[in-house]
C-alpha cells in the first residue's frame, strides 16, 4: 500500500476549498466521489467510524442513487460535512 501525502482541510474553508480538498481523494479521477473515496477523506480527518459515516454521507448526498457524489450533489455533501463531520464552511 502506498501512502499518499494528502492535506488535512483547514478548520474554516469555502465550498470551493472543500471541493478542492475532497478532489484529492478522487482516486480514479472521474470527478465523482465514491463511498470508498469518501471513507478515505473522512478517515483523513481523524474521525472514528469512517466507513459508517461514508455510508451515511453517500445516503445524504447521492440524490440519483448511482453510488457516487457528483458536482450536482455536492451541496448535500457539504451540508453533511458541516453537520456530521465538524467541517466549517464559510462564505467567500
Amino acid at each position: 500500500m502506498v501512502l499518499q501525502n494528502r492535506a488535512k482541510p483547514k478548520k474554516n474553508m469555502t465550498v470551493e476549498e472543500f471541493k478542492q480538498w475532497l478532489s484529492q481523494f478522487d482516486a480514479d479521477g472521474d470527478g465523482r466521489i465514491s463511498k470508498t473515496e469518501l471513507r478515505e477523506a473522512i478517515r483523513s480527518l481523524g474521525v472514528w467510524f469512517s466507513s459508517w459515516r461514508a455510508r451515511n454521507g453517500l445516503l445524504a448526498a447521492d440524490e440519483n442513487h448511482n453510488g457516487f457524489v457528483d458536482e450536482n450533489e455536492m451541496e448535500h455533501l457539504v451540508a453533511f460535512a458541516q453537520k456530521k463531520l465538524g467541517v466549517k464552511i464559510v462564505p467567500v
